[in-house]
Formats: structure tokens, C-alpha cells, sequence
């Protein structure tokens, strides 16, 4: 009797968890790869402490080869499904395409940026999607402040020294609030001007920060945010963006050269070539997460418009929690359509959140009790530990230097502007010079991307 062949795309939350429920249920009877355009699973929800000098990069990337037994790693960016022939194609990190054949698909791209028609914001801000961007922001908040602390004047040195995050959920409120301890830590170092010191405004439209979640830890971590100096404005956002500052819908005029885009994101393009029904961008499914009219497709995640049962009418939303609670379903699901075990509805419930403000603080409402402070702090660190499925010890160890030793300020130069553009499918990844281009070429891009307008480096602005 021959194997199934299963394949499953994107390694992020929900697809890491679908192969992990796999490789246990179905090693013996099926033949399990998984797609994805990088080696690691990415954790995200600590992304802005490896942009802040807390944890270092590896710390939050976890080997899919070390830790997924019986799966084999595909390394490639999906750019098409044949669901008529079962076919799924993919351009490789050299440029190569290839071709996986499947009995059963799991579709957990995810999610990307999501972009607004506002003028400049595609060429002058940055997303924070993937462990490049987090690099990049890293080295550009080192460098902005140094160079803040040689500037010739005092409006130079407020402009690099001011920072401008557009977004004021779960992303862009961690963000702001450990850049300001992180800015906050540099000028210790290398002081600025006399009556100058870093300045973070975190923007959005909606009424209160974290809009999506409970109203507590909105005010709790707008107490803190505030506390710390970070300017926090509601109802407001970006009207125009330029090499050298925002304009604000209010009409204030603001001198920077940060500016991160943290407004949300959409469903990874992928799903939309697919001809099937869609709901908001995400691919309809049912309460089983199989694809209506195809039953050996599955889809879970960002890029699946999941019923949600205790909510009639309504889908899912677009969270780490229920992504990685849907893998779990996706996986056995998948093993009960090749006769191990029986299928199940996707049924979910509410553990609370978490919300890491950075030191000893946080947000935090496990199973619906409110608390903050070191206590929610203690929480919340505890509850990342728990979920990370592998570099706990590396990860606890970071924390505990951390605490007792000075940032380590240094920026590496890496990954530079051009690499992580803010509209770009695939966040994972920066983008690559051509391979017939030399080093100073001006115009890189990676397979399946046109070259970036010319911008000037972070150096010359």
C-alpha cells in the first residue's frame, strides 16, 4: 500500500503546529513535507525584543529540521496550487522552481503587511513581520541615535532621535514600549544635546491602544507607555511620509527618519489565486477547516477565514493563539481523513492575553483575571516560555543578562533599507542583489520582485 503524500505550506504558528500533530499521528502512514521559504519558526510575539538588543536572533528561531522528526524540509516560497492536479509550485532561495505533488494540503501561508494608500508610507516606512525587518530596525534605532548624538544642530539631532510607530496594537505597542527603554539605555552612553532625549509616538485611529483586546489592558499599558515618555496619540495617523518626517492626518508636522508600520496585516496574496471563495482575503473554510469542494485541502491560520463557533456568523481573528490552536485541529483532521482517530470542529477557548511592555512590566488577563505590573510581567515571560517549543534555557538566560548587564550597542549592518521594503510578500526574507550585480549596485531584488525605487541610505539621510 503506498504512502500518502501530505504537504504542508508556511511554517509560521499554525503550519509548524499541523506538521508537529503530523509527525506524531501520521509518520507511519504518510510521507509529511513542509514548504517554507527559511529553516526556522519564527516566534513572533518576541520580535521586539530582538529588535531592542534584549534577545539575540537565534533566540527566537526554532530549527524545523531539529524539531519536527519524520518531516521533510522543502526550502521555497510557494507561488501557486494546482488544486485540479494537486500540484503545489515553489521558487527555491537560489531562484530554482520545483514542483511538490500532495494527497493532502495544508495551506497555512499566513499573513503579510498590510499597506494603506497613504503617499510615501511604501517608501519610507518599515514593517515588522520577520526576523530581517527586526535586524534592520535594530541597527537603524543604534545607528539614529548615534548619529543623533554627533548631529551639527539641535533640529537634526530631535529628528534621528525621534521615532514614529504607526499602530498601536499588540505589535506596535511591545515595539514602542521597549525602543523607548532601549533609546533610553543608548543616550546613557552617548548622551545627547543638552535638553534633548529620544522621543517615541506611537499613532492610531482607533479610540484606545490595543483596540482589539480588553479595555484594562489598553489603560494599562497606556499608563505605562505614557510613563515612560512615549507620546501615545489616538485618532490620528499619517496623512504623508518622506525621507525626513511625517505629516499627521491633525495637520502636525513631525522631523524623522523612523518611521514602522504596524498597522495590521492582510492574508498572504497565495490564497487569492486559488479561485475559491474568500472572506475578508482569507479562504473559506468550514468548521473542520477543509476547503469546500476540496476535501484533501486544508487551510488554518491567517490565511483561512475560520468559523468561529462561539460567535455565529463570525470568523475567527487573525491571533498567534488561535493559529496555533488551529494547527493542532489542521493536523488531526488531516490524520483522521487517512483513518487515524476521527475529525473535529475547530472550537476554541479564551485563555486571555498577554502583553510585554518591556523590563518588568506588562499587561495581562490569564483566564480573564486582570494584572500588571512585575506580577503580569512574571506572567507574561512565563507564558512565552511555555509556548516556545524549543530555546527555552537561551531564551530564559537573555532575559536573566539582561536584567544585570548594559545593552550591548553595536549595529551590525546586515540587512540594509532596501532589503526590507514594506511591501513585500514574503516578510521572512530580505531581499537579494541580482546575481550579476556588484556589490554597490543600487537596484537588488529577489525572484519575483521588481527592483525598489532609489532610495538613499540610512547614512545620508
Amino acid at each position: 500500500m503506498s504512502r500518502s503524500r501530505i504537504v504542508v505550506v508556511g511554517a509560521g504558528f499554525a503550519g509548524y503546529r499541523t506538521a508537529r500533530t503530523l509527525s506524531r499521528l501520521a509518520r507511519d502512514r504518510a510521507d509529511i513535507t513542509l514548504l517554507n521559504p527559511t529553516d526556522y519558526f519564527l516566534y513572533l510575539p518576541l520580535l521586539p525584543h530582538v529588535a531592542t538588543g534584549v534577545l539575540e536572533p537565534r533566540r527566537v528561531t526554532v530549527s524545523l529540521s531539529g524539531t519536527l522528526p519524520h518531516v521533510r524540509l522543502a526550502l521555497g516560497e510557494a507561488d501557486g496550487v494546482d488544486l485540479e492536479r494537486h500540484r503545489v509550485t515553489y521558487t527555491d532561495p537560489e531562484g530554482g522552481r520545483g514542483e511538490l505533488p500532495y494527497d493532502r494540503l495544508v495551506l497555512s501561508v499566513g499573513s503579510v503587511n498590510k499597506l494603506l494608500p497613504v503617499p510615501g508610507v511604501a517608501e519610507h516606512a518599515h514593517g515588522f513581520r520577520g526576523m530581517p525587518e527586526a535586524l534592520y530596525l535594530r541597527d537603524h534605532i543604534t545607528r539614529q541615535t548615534e548619529l543623533a548624538a554627533a548631529a551639527p544642530d539641535p533640529e537634526t539631532c530631535r529628528a534621528r532621535c525621534t521615532f514614529v510607530v504607526v499602530g498601536a496594537g499588540y505589535t506596535g505597542v511591545e515595539l514602542a514600549a521597549h525602543g523607548s527603554l532601549f533609546t533610553d539605555a543608548l543616550v546613557r552612553k552617548q548622551p545627547l544635546r543638552q535638553g534633548i532625549r529620544p522621543r517615541w509616538l506611537l499613532l492610531d485611529i482607533a479610540g484606545r491602544v490595543l483596540p482589539e483586546l480588553d479595555r484594562r489592558l489598553s489603560v494599562t499599558a497606556e499608563r505605562v507607555l505614557r510613563r515612560r515618555g512615549v507620546d501615545v496619540r489616538t485618532r490620528t495617523s499619517v496623512k504623508e511620509a518622506t525621507s525626513v518626517g511625517v505629516l499627521l492626518d491633525d495637520g502636525d508636522a513631525v522631523d524623522t527618519r523612523t518611521l514602522v508600520w504596524c498597522v495590521g496585516v492582510r492574508p498572504d496574496p497565495l490564497v487569492a489565486g486559488l479561485g475559491r471563495p474568500l472572506q475578508k482575503g482569507r479562504l473559506c473554510v468550514d468548521t473542520c477547516l477543509q476547503v469546500p469542494g476540496h476535501p484533501e485541502v486544508f487551510a488554518c491560520g491567517d490565511a483561512a477565514a475560520v468559523p468561529d463557533l462561539t460567535r455565529p456568523g463570525e470568523v475567527t481573528p487573525m491571533t498567534a493563539q488561535h493559529a496555533w490552536r488551529q494547527g493542532a485541529t489542521a493536523g488531526r483532521n488531516v490524520a483522521a481523513s487517512l483513518g487515524i482517530g476521527t475529525r473535529r470542529a475547530y472550537r476554541h477557548r479564551d485563555l486571555g492575553f498577554t502583553v510585554d511592555l518591556g523590563g518588568a512590566q506588562a499587561a495581562a488577563n490569564p483566564f480573564g483575571v486582570p494584572l500588571s505590573g512585575p506580577l503580569a510581567g512574571a506572567v507574561t515571560r512565563g507564558c512565552h516560555l511555555a509556548a516556545l517549543p524549543g530555546n527555552r534555557v537561551r531564551v530564559a538566560a537573555d532575559w536573566l543578562l539582561d536584567s544585570v548587564l548594559p545593552r550591548q550597542a553595536v549595529q551590525l549592518g546586515l540587512v540594509r533599507s532596501w532589503s526590507v521594503p514594506l511591501e513585500s510578500a514574503s516578510p521572512e526574507l530580505a531581499r537579494l542583489p541580482r546575481p550579476d550585480a556588484h556589490d554597490n549596485d543600487r537596484h537588488p531584488q529577489a525572484p519575483g520582485h521588481s527592483p525598489p525605487k532609489e532610495e538613499p541610505d540610512d547614512e545620508q539621510q
